[in-house]
């Protein structure tokens, strides 16, 4: 590393790029991997609802 102080130029001509055209991709993307989960997770409760069915005693 240098001690020494060195002049940095700054290139004042920097342009932005918007938020809104670089967060669509991850919106849809979190979308879609919501979507998923749901569908995960409906499964999974079915499959549980199903189990506690069969291992109900009807003969009370």
């Amino acid at each position: 590393m240098s001690t020494d102080k060195e002049q940095l130029d700054v290139d004042d001509d920097f342009i932005a790029v918007e938020a809104d055209d670089s967060e669509q991709p991850p919106v849809e993307q979190a979308k879609t991997n919501l979507s998923k989960r749901r569908t995960i997770d409906n499964l999974l409760e079915e499959r549980r609802l199903q189990k506690q069915l069969a291992d109900y005693d009807f003969d009370l």
